[in-house]
């Protein structure tokens, strides 16, 4: 993950080669419910306004992160897959009764490979990201740019170049699990 970029612009082929990467994911039962919320130049300061206010922005870790060029905000529907899955080819899972019918929300796995689409495309194409989740700000994100109810934010993808002054989070400096820990063969031991 990359926190730190320069202004430069990303070029609009590449942006919509991101895009394609995000809405070309895996989708359960071909239910095709991923949407993406583009932003650029105006609306990307915009939505640094609506989540990460003037007064707080003095003590943010990264203030480089805002200098990214092009958000990508995946957004999901829930019940679409509650729609899909109550048709008469799959009526048989029990999966259209409604949300809490799934144990395993797809529309959430679904979105999580379309989201590592994104970052395997970004490193393709030499450019830096960082997937970070809205939290408290999903609501007022939804307000400010107009997403209709229904939607769910996976999360915002900040794309740019970086410019080689990033440095880590904490969160990176947490030792990996060793696989021999969680890799099982055959049977879990």
């Amino acid at each position: 993950m990359v926190r730190s970029f320069t202004d430069e612009p990303v070029a609009d082929p590449l942006i919509n080669a991101l895009v394609h990467a995000l809405i070309s994911g895996p989708s359960a039962g071909n239910t095709r419910s991923l949407d993406v919320l583009v932003l650029t130049n105006n609306d990307a300061r915009a939505y640094w306004d609506t989540t990460l206010p003037a007064a707080r922005r003095a003590t943010f870790p990264w203030p480089r992160l805002l200098n990214a060029p092009v958000l990508l905000i995946a957004y999901v529907q829930p019940s679409a897959y509650v729609e899909r899955y109550g048709e008469a080819d799959k009526a048989s899972t029990g999966l259209g009764a409604g949300t809490e019918a799934w144990t395993v929300p797809y529309w959430w796995v679904d979105a999580g490979a379309a989201v590592e689409n994104v970052l395997l495309a970004v490193h393709d194409l030499e450019l830096g990201a960082c997937f970070f989740g809205q939290f408290e700000h999903e609501h007022a994100v939804r307000e400010r740019f107009g997403v209709p109810d229904g939607y769910r934010a996976v999360g915002t993808i900040a794309v740019g170049h970086p410019d080689g002054l990033d440095r880590p989070s904490r969160s990176s400096m947490r030792p990996r699990t060793h696989r021999d820990d969680i890799v099982h063969w055959g049977a879990w031991q």
